[in-house]
């Protein structure tokens, strides 16, 4: 056996590779893609799985998830709902992903994440936050939330 082939074989037989989160995360994004493809979702089956998803989510998620969901809903209604890896989201006509919910129990995590991808229109100048940590929602945090989904849909 050649070196290069000893150095291949110790760094797989060593790497942890991903957590049981991120397969199941994984394994639910290739479910929804291939139902995607059999079925080319319309919007209403895309909330309708998203809502189920927000009603499996434990509390507090689940009231953060649900207030994030009108909020979108109300301030970019060109946006249509989907499950994406596993969570809430919000993709443009072409199908492409906006921004999403992460709840903290999904990863374990002490916060929720409300993110956005690069197909929004969240630019501001050579750099710009992208994802944003949830504890709670209050008036100030739905503003900004309202805000910049408008934005991101500009």
């Amino acid at each position: 056996m050649s070196p290069k082939n000893d150095t291949q074989k110790t760094a797989r037989s060593t790497n942890k590779g991903f957590t049981d989160a991120e397969r199941a995360a994984m394994k639910e994004r290739a479910k929804e893609l291939k139902a995607e493809a059999r079925a080319n979702k319309k919007k209403e089956d895309g909330e309708k799985d998203l809502l189920a998803k927000i009603a499996e989510m434990p509390e507090p998620d689940r009231a953060i998830a649900t207030r994030v969901h009108e909020i979108v809903k109300a301030n970019a209604p060109s946006l249509f709902p989907k499950t994406w890896y596993g969570m809430p989201a919000y993709a443009n006509a072409d199908g492409k992903v906006v921004c999403f919910f992460q709840g903290a129990a999904k990863f374990d995590t002490r916060y929720a994440t409300f993110g956005f991808n690069d197909t929004a229109n969240l630019d501001e100048g050579a750099m710009w936050p992208t994802a944003f940590a949830l504890k709670e929602l209050t008036p100030a945090e739905e503003e900004r939330i309202a805000a910049l989904v408008k934005k991101a849909v500009s």
